[in-house]
């Protein structure tokens, strides 16, 4: 599925640290990841304190799934920069969030 998807991919630091942590088991995994980012593949989004109030905002909206944060900065850097597509395996919960005017993500990859 990845190798299908337009490069770069865009994330904030959040999300790449849950996954190191859900990576844990493996170095070798750890360190795909990481380079990943230093090729380019992936492209780490600023995550300013000016955008916490809308992170706040978000995780509030959201508190009965609930959101965290990861999920909150990748929704907010969606806002942000006019992005609608997702690469997660979190679908139940993208599946719910939207981006204003009750738009959708298009989530990658489809339904397994």
């Amino acid at each position: 599925v990845l190798k299908r998807l337009q490069e770069p991919l865009l994330t904030t630091w959040v999300p790449v640290t849950e996954a190191m942590y859900l990576l844990g088991f493996s170095v070798v995994a750890q360190s795909a990841l990481l380079e990943m980012i230093e090729r380019g593949m992936l492209k780490i989004l600023p995550l300013d304190i000016e955008a916490l109030p809308e992170i706040r905002k978000l995780m509030r909206q959201y508190a009965d799934l609930p959101m965290d944060f990861a999920d909150a900065t990748l929704v907010q850097a969606a806002k942000r920069h006019g992005i609608d597509q997702i690469f997660t395996l979190n679908r139940r919960d993208f599946a719910v969030y939207r981006l204003g005017r009750n738009k959708a993500f298009t989530i990658i990859p489809e339904a397994i």
